[in-house]
């Protein structure tokens, strides 16, 4: 027996390792599972040039046997073995790998792909076992060594006996602390979850003799204990099969499966990339949103898997937040199996991947807009505020990118959706802007006084009824270089250069009577004629940047009921309209009469408009009191 210390010596760079690259304890299973694979993997390979291996890829298999008696979990394989000198060099050095080196020298193929990178690994099993044994006898040796280590003193090696060549690694778990229960690894479900969790698309059956009470035939109240071997992985990762080998329903069943939502898919996206980066992705649109989707507690990301062993169950880097509801797995084999959060957030291949990701969803998105336009505005039903928040999120970086996947309602037939590109492809050959209107519903917008007078100029109106819509397109500014215009902001810019000089005359031979009108009222920046109104009497727009549906949505916010400036609201009156000769009438012969109206047709322009009143009971008292 050789006692011998790391060559990476301290236990304190244990600890580093066990502390700090692994946040789970449970990953130790995953590692050494990894470990079993590529050491079948390296004998499958040289088997494809030395004949004395007369293993198909069908004789291999990792084995777990669990032994709660003596606490001990063994993970086998009958792949390559290790040497004496082998046992040192990969287990006795931390952060030596030997599968790093069979790649590193050329032996590799398409057909053997070696999970482990860094070698580090292997030591994960300290954080539950505090005793590990490995017996290793390599392939056409009679000799097989024992390497035993307790931690970070060091371990031994010594020559024993081992009937068949492959490596067997036994766990002696750790005693239950108040903290900590170890004895969770000797149960036979929380293995096979593991096994479910991280290692089912290893290419080789991992197996495990499972016990179940069965009742004795022919005999009652009588049961016996029965012992099976189980295969706990499928093996074979869908999304490593040609799309074409795949079906709708296989898609669908996978989905369910992994992501619990037996609705299915609205979308599957399959992508597959090599160069830069080299990794296959299988994305899902789903139909709907998960029930806490627009909570705190939803966490975006895909699974993130390298060489088909799953590295972490929500990656969010791999996703912008504005396509935070697409599910799926993304498999690489450019990452190390040994990745922690902390060095994934700053890899540079990971943050390709990002990328093309990102690209390729768009890009579906796109297409299923043109192909499919039914099944797109149901997902844009679920998921479209997500996209517009995207437009206006980071201070509009992303807008560009997302701006042809935006629709609104509109005042066509039947209020239909409309993109931005369709919608300017719509435009009439003398509209020189793309129109919109804000407020709570469809219903509300069409009460207002400027969307009548812009359809009646036969253009189209874009309705924005959510809260974020208006920022986005602030943000946005132009679309195809036509300047996007509130159809409740001033300058509409309607009027024909007749209108328009009438409408200055009429406003200038009137500056003391809509001067008086603004004081009463004390609510408005001006009063005003318009010319631009049809039917309507009154209406109210804005003035400056802030609108007055953007005014509101800001105080709604919470934390907001102070230090949020109104609206610059202006009082157009319909100079054509009746009430103008009444109110010219007044203003000569009764102003007390006068301010009366002024306080009506301004509380009338906000209940169209969607503005709570400040005082209904003074605004109904003066409309009864104008009745008698």
């Amino acid at each position: 027996m050789r006692k011998k210390q790391f060559k990476t010596e301290s236990k304190k760079l244990l600890d580093m390792m066990i502390n700090s690259i692994y946040t789970h304890k449970e990953i130790f299973l995953r590692e050494l599972i990894s470990n079993a694979s590529d050491a079948i993997d390296k004998l499958y390979f040289r088997s494809l040039t030395d004949e004395t291996v007369t293993l198909g890829r069908s004789d291999y298999s990792i084995f777990i046997n669990i032994n709660k008696e003596e606490k001990t979990l063994k993970i086998s394989d009958n792949g390559c073995g290790m040497t004496a000198d082998e046992l040192e060099n990969n287990l006795g050095t931390i952060a030596k790998s030997g599968s790093f080196d069979f790649k590193r020298d050329g032996n590799n193929t398409e057909d053997v792909d070696i999970i482990g990178q860094f070698g580090v690994g292997f030591y994960s099993a300290f954080m539950v076992a505090d005793k590990i044994e490995v017996i290793s006898r390599p392939f056409g040796a009679e000799a097989a060594y024992r390497w035993v280590s307790e931690g970070a003193d060091g371990y031994t090696i010594d020559e024993c006996k081992k009937e068949s060549f492959g490596t067997e690694i036994t766990l002696h778990i750790k005693d239950d602390t108040d903290d900590e229960k170890y004895s969770e690894f000797l149960e036979e479900y929380r293995i096979r979850g593991l096994v479910r969790k991280y290692s089912d698309y290893i290419r080789y059956p991992i197996k495990m003799p499972v016990s179940r009470r069965e009742k004795v035939e022919g005999e009652e109240d009588k049961y016996e204990t029965v012992t099976t071997v189980e295969t706990l992985n499928s093996m074979v990762p869908i999304w490593k099969r040609s799309e074409s080998e795949v079906s709708d329903e296989e898609y669908k069943s996978f989905y369910a499966e992994k992501f619990y939502d037996f609705e299915g898919p609205a979308k599957v996206i399959t992508q597959k990339s090599e160069g830069t980066a080299t990794y296959t992705a299988l994305l899902f649109i789903p139909k709907r949103p998960p029930f806490n989707y627009y909570t705190k507690e939803y966490e975006k990301g895909l699974e993130l898997y390298s060489s088909g062993v799953m590295i972490m169950e929500k990656c969010q880097e791999l996703l912008p937040d504005h396509f935070g509801f697409v599910r799926g797995i993304v498999d690489s084999s450019d990452l190390s199996l040994n990745i922690s959060r902390e060095i994934l957030q700053h890899d540079r291949q990971l943050k390709v991947m990002a990328k093309a990701i990102e690209k390729k969803i768009k890009n579906e998105l796109e297409k299923m807009m043109r192909t499919d336009r039914e099944a797109y505005e149901k997902f844009f039903d679920a998921f479209g505020i997500q996209l517009k928040y995207g437009m206006y999120a980071d201070y509009g970086m992303n807008k560009d990118n997302l701006k042809d996947l935006i629709l609104f309602h509109s005042s066509g037939d039947g209020h239909k959706y409309l993109s931005l590109k369709e919608y300017v492809e719509g435009m009439k050959s003398e509209q020189k802007a793309i129109y919109y209107a804000a407020g709570e519903s469809i219903e509300k917008i069409e009460m207002l006084p400027q969307v009548s007078t812009v359809k009646a100029k036969g253009y189209e109106v874009l309705y924005l009824t959510d809260d974020v819509d208006e920022f986005a397109l602030k943000l946005l500014d132009k679309y195809d270089e036509k300047e996007f215009k509130n159809v409740t902001a001033e300058a509409l810019d309607l009027l024909t250069d007749e209108e328009k000089a009438a409408e200055k005359t009429k406003n200038e031979s009137s500056e003391e009577l809509l001067g008086f009108m603004k004081e009463v009222i004390g609510k408005v920046s001006a009063v005003r004629w318009t010319g631009s109104l049809t039917e309507h009497a009154v209406c109210l727009s804005s003035e400056g940047d802030l609108s007055i549906e953007m005014a509101k949505t800001l105080k709604r916010m919470p934390g907001a009921e102070t230090g949020i400036p109104n609206a610059s609201v202006v009082l157009e009156i319909n100079m054509n309209h009746p009430i103008a000769e009444r109110l010219t009438e007044l203003y000569e012969n009764d102003k007390e009469k006068l301010t009366k109206y002024a306080k009506v047709l301004f509380g009338e322009a906000c209940l169209i408009g969607g503005i709570t009143l400040d005082d209904p009971k003074e605004f109904t008292s003066l409309v009864s009191e104008l009745m008698i």
